[in-house]
């Protein structure tokens, strides 16, 4: 069965951009456009990575990445934050509410694709 990637994303061009590169490589890929709906998803679903914009229409990206961290007891997925905010300060907030990685966009296809390679253990080549 193949890795489940959720990309939480409210700007849908980049969302289905995102959800067909990574579907091509061999992916399942689910997307949501709000905060709370990931949240909702991830709840019932455990995807085994989050990529997660920062600017939602709802909930912020910081506080879904803490929501997911506290969602489950002894596992969280890795959390990528892909966002366009891009000062020191908002990749360390990020860092500071649970991220594993965090990329700013614009950015570039093979950076993401390696980065995800690397959070789920995979092999980068």
């Amino acid at each position: 069965m193949a890795e489940e990637i959720l990309v939480v994303e409210d700007n849908r061009d980049t969302a289905q951009f995102l959800g067909l590169r990574l579907k091509s490589i061999g992916f399942q890929v689910h997307t949501e456009e709000t905060g709370q709906a990931a949240l909702n998803y991830a709840a019932e679903h455990r995807p085994d990575l989050v990529i997660l914009d920062i600017r939602l229409p709802d909930i912020n990206g910081y506080e879904v990445c803490k929501s997911l961290r506290r969602l489950y007891d002894l596992w969280t997925p890795p959390i990528l934050m892909l966002t366009g905010l891009n000062e020191p300060v908002d990749k360390l907030r990020g860092f500071a509410h649970g991220a594993d990685a965090y990329l700013t966009k614009p950015c570039n296809l093979a950076e993401i694709v390696k980065t995800v390679a690397f959070l789920l253990g995979e092999p980068l080549s």
